[in-house]
């Protein structure tokens, strides 16, 4: 078992984010959602006071846990220090090549309640690492996993919704009331599951995908064929059965990747 720790821990610091979890039934459903077994290889992205480390520790997982804040560090070190399973890294995870922590494993998980400030960034992030991930579970604000969620036609589905289902599937799970951490956000979060998955149509082109999403969303009130106007052309967007015509949040995540796909063959 992992020790807990007497030691005053630092406040909690805007710059990073910050908003500690603290309520047990809360952290027990997430820990029971994960499902850790032993010798998993699970990277934790801002562990902050160890909430979500020590249980999964206890259930035999190995743990590299990603603390951006030198404040944090110590604590971790005092809680965790000991376990042959932990490993604490003071490390940004936007600049981390998650590829690289376990090595010697065929496959990863991922576990964080991410920072309201780089969520999004950091989804784009992990997404690089889709083919050596077993699945994502993160704890992010409500809004964000609504906009991961989203059907076609809405103002919440954009890029991030069609990035991420090109390459997973996505599970809203359950909502995290604010009064579960300390301090308290002023928003309510919501716990999410990614399972990296190949979509009815495989992508062959993510870097051609996300040059369209970037374009077609930065202007998402104009037509397509004003959005994409050096991008790609009316004639290759009716190719794909896309009406050029048409706004980028009509346009359903298969016809986007076909469209990558059409244009990386050129």
């Amino acid at each position: 078992m992992t020790r807990p720790d007497t030691a005053e821990a630092p406040r909690a610091d805007k710059r990073f984010g910050q908003n500690f979890l603290h309520d047990r039934r809360v952290i027990d459903r997430i820990v029971a959602a994960i499902a850790p077994r032993p010798d998993d290889c699970i990277v934790e992205i801002g562990p902050g006071e160890g909430a979500l480390t020590a249980p999964l520790l206890d259930a035999g997982a190995r743990v590299t846990a990603l603390e951006l804040d030198t404040r944090m560090l110590p604590g971790l070190e005092r809680r965790f220090g000991d376990s042959a399973n932990a490993r604490i890294l003071h490390a940004d995870a936007l600049a981390t090549d998650l590829a690289t922590l376990y090595p010697d494993a065929g496959t990863i998980r991922l576990v964080g309640n991410l920072p309201y400030n780089i969520s999004t960034p950091l989804l784009f992030h992990v997404l690089r690492f889709a083919g050596i991930v077993t699945d994502m579970h993160f704890m992010l604000q409500r809004e964000v996993v609504a906009r991961m969620c989203a059907a076609p036609g809405g103002k919440e589905y954009g890029r991030l919704t069609v990035a991420l289902a090109a390459q997973a599937r996505v599970e809203a799970l359950f909502d995290v009331a604010p009064g579960a951490f300390r301090p308290a956000p002023k928003v309510t979060s919501t716990v999410v599951r990614l399972r990296p998955a190949m979509p009815e149509i495989p992508l062959q082109a993510p870097e051609r995908l996300d040059a369209l999403l970037r374009a077609a969303f930065a202007k998402r009130r104009k037509t397509l064929s004003n959005a994409l106007a050096g991008v790609c052309t009316a004639a290759e967007l009716e190719t794909c059965g896309i009406d050029p015509r048409a706004r980028a949040e009509t346009v359903p995540v298969t016809d986007w990747i076909r469209l990558a796909n059409h244009l990386a063959r050129g």
